[in-house]
């Protein structure tokens, strides 16, 4: 980037902006030819003599000459940026430049002179306006490669600036498609096993459970499937989700599947990941219903604990380490989603509790959509 043309780079936003920063330091002038006014003033009566008007509109125009000369660093910089490559060339320009500004600074002062009959008008007029150049010269390069760095300096931060937006714009939109693509991972694997149970059901020959878990699995769908849902939502929607997904696995496993609920009030506004939940559902039943010919309990509580919202979810069965579990489609994708969500403020937990079974806990920013 610090290679290419600023003048094609630049937007015309950030053009318009720095072109309006020169005009204000061309203005800026004003300040020293004020005070260029009042040391003419104060010098005068100092040495007991008066200050006459010819004095004091050559100290102060001469400062306002160089302002409105100085848009000349400002066009010649954004026509020949320093570049990699060609930087003596551009050096070689921008000398003739300061030898431009110096050479105006110095006409206008000896125009002024001869209007106000005022040094350095004094003299002949060749020798005069010769002496003039040769005593601006060095505040002229000054001044100008001054204003040249500064219009850099300026040029580069608005680059760095615009660079960084792209590329925060840029996170943005891969976290989007990140959550997205994760998001529609869980999708067929949840379609698979649904329509693996429902096959069981068939095969059973248990038409009035087939019939209620394809009403139920409808209405499931309809919401896995839409593509117009934000990636948090709020709680009380995710468990109103899974009391239909539990609606489905309860006709699956009749009265082998218990279900105990526990969400605080305060915990139902909190935001979540969609579909969030229901694998970790899903494998506490694979694992500790599913495994077993008894009866089984998934116990799902929610709750707000500091700044966090803690979401559990336990089952009565054989445990993590006796089923061999290891970390599925489900759990390497909840892990997946929180991290791109929040970072490092978020966290999944497993543990096998005193009484056996697993326990799947997780920790998330508490907010909700009134708070952002």
């Amino acid at each position: 980037m610090a290679s290419t043309d600023l003048q094609q780079h630049s937007p015309p936003v950030n053009r318009s902006t720095e072109r309006l920063t020169w005009l204000l330091i061309a203005a800026a002038c004003v300040v020293p030819a004020v005070l260029a006014v009042l040391q003419q003033y104060v010098q005068a009566r100092i040495g007991h003599r008066a200050a006459t008007w010819q004095d004091l509109t050559f100290a102060g125009a001469d400062w306002l000459f160089l302002g409105a000369l100085a848009p000349i660093a400002y066009y010649l910089g954004r026509r020949f940026p320093l570049a990699k490559g060609r930087w003596k060339r551009t050096l070689a320009i921008h000398i003739l430049g300061a030898l431009l500004l110096c050479i105006g600074w110095a006409s206008l002062g000896i125009l002024l002179g001869l209007l106000l009959h005022h040094f350095p008008a004094e003299g002949p007029l060749g020798r005069a306006y010769l002496s003039w150049i040769f005593i601006s010269l060095p505040w002229s390069v000054f001044v100008y490669f001054t204003l040249l760095g500064c219009m850099y300096a300026f040029s580069y931060f608005v680059e760095a600036r615009e660079r960084d937006a792209h590329a925060s714009r840029l996170a943005a939109q891969l976290a989007e498609a990140r959550l997205s693509a994760l998001r529609t991972q869980l999708n067929p694997h949840f379609l698979f096993n649904s329509l693996n149970a429902l096959s069981v059901l068939v095969r059973e020959q248990n038409a009035a459970g087939a019939s209620r878990m394809l009403e139920l699995l409808s209405d499931v769908l309809r919401q896995v499937l839409r593509t117009d849902q934000p990636h948090e939502i709020p709680l009380r929607d995710e468990v109103r989700f899974l009391e239909q997904y539990l609606g489905i696995e309860q006709v699956r496993f009749s009265d082998r599947l218990h279900v105990q609920w526990s969400i605080d009030d305060q915990a139902r506004d909190a935001l979540v990941p969609g579909f969030v939940l229901q694998p970790l559902v899903e494998n506490a039943i694979k694992h500790g219903i599913a495994k077993r010919a008894e009866a089984g309990a998934i116990a799902i509580s929610a709750r707000i604990i500091g700044t966090h919202l803690e979401v559990s979810i336990r089952d009565d069965g054989v445990g993590m380490a006796a089923s061999s579990r290891s970390e599925g489609v489900g759990l390497s994708n909840t892990r997946e989603r929180l991290r791109a969500l929040y970072g490092d403020a978020a966290t999944v937990t497993i543990r096998t509790p005193p009484n056996g079974g697993t326990e799947v806990t997780l920790k998330i920013p508490f907010h909700t959509r009134t708070n952002e």
